[in-house]
C-alpha cells in the first residue's frame, strides 16, 4: 500500500468485515445519523436529560463495539501486539461509544415526547 486513500480504506473494511456485513453497518449508520438530524430539526433543541442519559450509555457502546470487532475479526486481545494495535482498538472503543449515545439519543426521543425540560 503505496498511499493511503478512501477506496483503499474501503477496500479494507470490505476485506475485514465481508462486503454484506460492511454495507449494513454503513447503511444502519445513515439510517440512524438521519433520525438524529431529524430528531435535532424537530425538537430545534437537545434534551439535556436525554442526552445525559445517552452519555451514561457511552461505555456500553465502546465495549460492545470492542467484542463486535473481536468477534466478527476471529480475534482476541491476547493478539494485539503493537501500539498501534491498541491504538485501533481504542478508535473502535471511542467510535463505538458515540455511535451508542447518538442511538441512545435518537431512541428515548423517537419513544418519548418532545417537552420541556432544561
Amino acid at each position: 500500500m503505496e498511499e493511503l486513500t478512501f477506496s483503499t480504506l474501503m477496500a479494507v473494511f470490505e476485506e475485514v468485515f465481508g462486503r454484506g456485513l460492511f454495507w449494513a453497518l454503513v447503511i444502519v449508520a445513515g439510517v440512524i445519523t438521519a433520525f438524529y438530524l431529524y430528531i435535532l430539526f424537530r425538537d430545534r433543541a437537545m434534551s439535556m436529560r436525554k442526552f445525559l442519559l445517552a452519555q451514561l450509555s457511552m461505555p456500553v457502546g465502546a465495549v460492545a463495539a470492542v467484542v463486535f470487532v473481536l468477534q466478527v475479526t476471529n480475534s482476541r486481545l491476547r493478539d494485539l501486539g503493537g501500539p498501534i494495535d491498541w491504538l485501533v482498538m481504542l478508535g473502535i472503543a471511542v467510535l463505538g461509544a458515540v455511535g451508542f449515545a447518538i442511538l441512545v439519543y435518537v431512541v428515548q426521543s423517537l419513544v418519548r415526547k418532545p417537552q420541556a425540560d432544561n
